[in-house]
């Protein structure tokens, strides 16, 4: 071979390596490329998501909504501003027992367990009415809505009768039904519906069903809990009489017997 071709050679498989390199180098900025641009893409869907996550988080939850509504819709058989006055009982009665109760509060479903069904038979008899105030302080400490729903249904119980919602109350707080504070079982429609089918006038009610699951009192409940909040009772069950608490004798508790209960009564009613 000729020293002309031998360098010849040379020269054409530097341009050969040249060329290879080039493309090589080429394939690598593009791949850097291509990595940056879906880095870039990803980043953005992150930041977005973590956007939409900081918006969702700072949206009202929906008692919020139902809190700060402006149009309330009360349940029948009420009075006064946004139908928060709940009265039942015979007209002609002329002494108003003022009952203050929160549906998860454990002490409550005792009161309810062992006098509910003495207060019910006065009420029948004529010997007072009662006025409920639903209170919801216990979502706010155990960080639950069961209270508020509770409340809420007994709103649609109401609309059905006061007969029903004494005895769906009577219901929830029942040995059976009524659930540990810690357990918010009332935040679920279809355990408070459980419950209700054991109550003849709610059982079957597709009225009644509907207003449960729509949160037709919803925001109804949010302003019940406003009058608990505003009445200056600071925990349930209380009961009061002509402005004046009633607790077991030679103590600041409420009453939690029958007998108890009537012990306290009977000197206001007597009076």
């Amino acid at each position: 071979m000729s020293a002309r071709n031998n360098q010849a050679n040379k020269a054409a498989a530097r341009d050969r390596l040249r060329a290879e390199r080039e493309a090589q180098a080429k394939k690598e900025r593009a791949r850097r490329q291509l990595i940056v641009g879906v880095s870039a893409v990803a980043v953005l869907a992150a930041a977005g998501g973590i956007g939409y996550a900081v918006v969702q988080a700072n949206q009202p939850t929906a008692w919020e909504t139902a809190a700060d509504a402006k149009t309330i819709t009360a349940p029948k058989n009420t009075e006064g501003e946004n139908g928060t006055t709940v009265v039942v009982g015979k007209e002609s009665a002329k002494k108003t027992l003022e009952l203050y109760e929160d549906s998860r509060c454990p002490v409550c479903a005792t009161f309810e367990q062992s006098v509910g069904s003495t207060v019910e038979k006065d009420v029948e008899a004529g010997k007072y009415k009662v006025k409920y105030v639903g209170a919801t302080f216990i979502d706010d400490m155990d960080q639950g809505e069961g209270s508020k729903n509770a409340l809420s249904a007994l709103g649609a119980a109401l609309d059905v009768s006061p007969e029903a919602f004494l005895k769906y109350k009577a219901a929830l707080y029942s040995a059976q039904w009524h659930p540990e504070e810690s357990e918010d079982k009332f935040a679920k429609d279809a355990y408070l519906l459980e419950v209700a089918d054991t109550v003849p006038a709610l059982k079957g009610n597709a009225a009644f069903k509907k207003h449960v699951e729509d949160g037709t009192f919803d925001a109804w409940a949010m302003k019940m809990s406003k009058t608990f909040d505003e009445s200056g009772v600071s925990g349930t069950p209380t009961l009061k009489m002509d402005g004046k608490t009633l607790t077991a004798e030679g103590s600041q508790n409420p009453p939690l017997t029958a007998e108890e209960f009537n012990a306290a009564l009977t000197p206001v009613l007597g009076g």
